[in-house]
């Protein structure tokens, strides 16, 4: 009997493993790919290995804090209670896949086990407020870090890394000597291949941020539960992972995976490292990260910083020069033009309904909540009143 729940235990961590893939891989090389700087197929290897080095170097910190810090009471993790949290996991996901929103995985598992922790009341109060406070501050963080470049920093990092790709392929093998060697193609320009270079870096960095936070989602019950050891459930969710990456994430590839690469390809890349910088950190301190928040609050920040650059601090503080504002500021510099003093701009900032549509924020904005209320509730009920998961 035993040999058989591990069994299901095994197929649903790789259910919800899979799913990670297949949904973290648009928002990291979905710029890459929309360049024409990589393959979906090169995208999809790049992500499998580059989250699979997150999730073994760092990831393992994520995974011993929901795994056995957010639960305090010995036995609370069997692996019936494992089986039931990584279902509500899926189930809430799977929500969210059907309405199209981008939920955050690390707010959902949190959501399950916590749970889980007030129905047996074995909850870490100390370690859930911890994680609370940091899904509080680290929005915030980035929301300030990226308000900051978009107005003093983000027109000059436009001017140095903007490119446009050439018809030719990037590079091509000389073939003249013993071993092939790559080498950029006759087409290929500096500027384009430091720009492509740039933009596949970013999607490994955030491969490799998606791997210190996500693999604790999908495999922290089974671990927290002794039903598999720890280097065994990294590998086993490395590779669902990476099923998911090769399959179902080249229908994200080809939509961009979500509305950060709809943005302007300069700013796609600001966002990315400000929101992967933040979520790394967290992994180092063990706290789970929803990197869909962050990303969301920094480009809001980016946007805004950029659109404030025709007014003077002091007029900002003051309130006296209040322009609209909206992401679509991003798009108003060009490679080539001199940048006016910060104050001197006369920029024609669209309002925010040009950019945002209330009603579809509205479902975006409701939904990345419910769901992982769906996790937390479902698991709660099902803990505190199913008696086949008596504690």
């Amino acid at each position: 009997m035993v040999e058989v729940l591990l069994v299901v235990g095994v197929l649903v961590a790789m259910f919800v493993g899979y799913n990670i893939g297949g949904s973290t891989t648009g928002p990291a090389f979905g710029p890459a790919v929309g360049a024409g700087a990589i393959s979906k197929t090169g995208a999809a290897g790049l992500m499998s290995i580059f989250f699979f080095v997150g999730a073994w170097t760092i990831g393992r910190n994520v995974v011993e804090t929901l795994g056995s810090d957010l639960v305090t009471r010995a036995g609370v993790f069997t692996l019936e209670t494992s089986i039931g949290v990584l279902f509500f996991i899926g189930l809430a996901l799977f929500v969210g896949n059907v309405f199209g929103v981008p939920a955050s995985t690390s707010m959902t598992a949190v959501g399950a086990i916590a749970g889980l922790g007030v129905a047996t009341g074995s909850l870490n109060l100390e370690v859930m407020g911890a994680i609370a406070i940091w899904w509080i501050v680290a929005p915030v963080i980035g929301f300030w870090v990226s308000l900051i470049i978009g107005r003093y920093f983000y027109a000059r990092i436009n001017e140095a890394i903007a490119m446009d790709r050439s018809s030719g392929p990037l590079v091509e093998l000389d073939r003249s000597g013993v071993v092939p060697v790559p080498r950029p193609h006759e087409t290929t320009n500096r500027r384009e291949l430091f720009g492509v270079v740039t933009v596949i870096a970013i999607g490994c960095l955030m491969a490799f941020s998606s791997g210190t936070s996500n693999i604790a989602n999908a495999v922290a019950p089974l671990v927290g539960s002794d039903s598999l050891e720890m280097n065994r459930a990294i590998i086993l969710g490395g590779v669902a992972v990476a099923i998911g990456t090769f399959t179902i994430a080249r229908r994200t590839l080809e939509t961009m995976g979500s509305d950060i690469t709809e943005l302007p390809l300069t700013a796609a890349i600001v966002v990315a490292s400000v929101s992967s910088a933040l979520v790394v950190f967290l992994s180092v301190i063990g706290i789970p990260a929803s990197f869909v928040v962050i990303a969301t609050v920094s480009i809001i920040g980016l946007g805004w910083g950029r659109a404030t650059r025709p007014v003077t601090l002091p007029e900002a503080v003051s309130g006296d020069e209040t322009p609209p504002v909206s992401v679509d500021a991003l798009a108003e510099d060009e490679p080539g033009q001199e940048l006016p003093d910060i104050g001197e701009e006369k920029a024609a900032v669209p309002s925010a309904a040009d950019l945002f549509d209330p009603a579809t924020t509205a479902r975006v904005v409701l939904l990345q909540n419910v769901v992982p209320v769906i996790a937390t509730i479902g698991a709660y009920l099902t803990f505190e009143f199913v008696p086949v998961f008596g504690i």
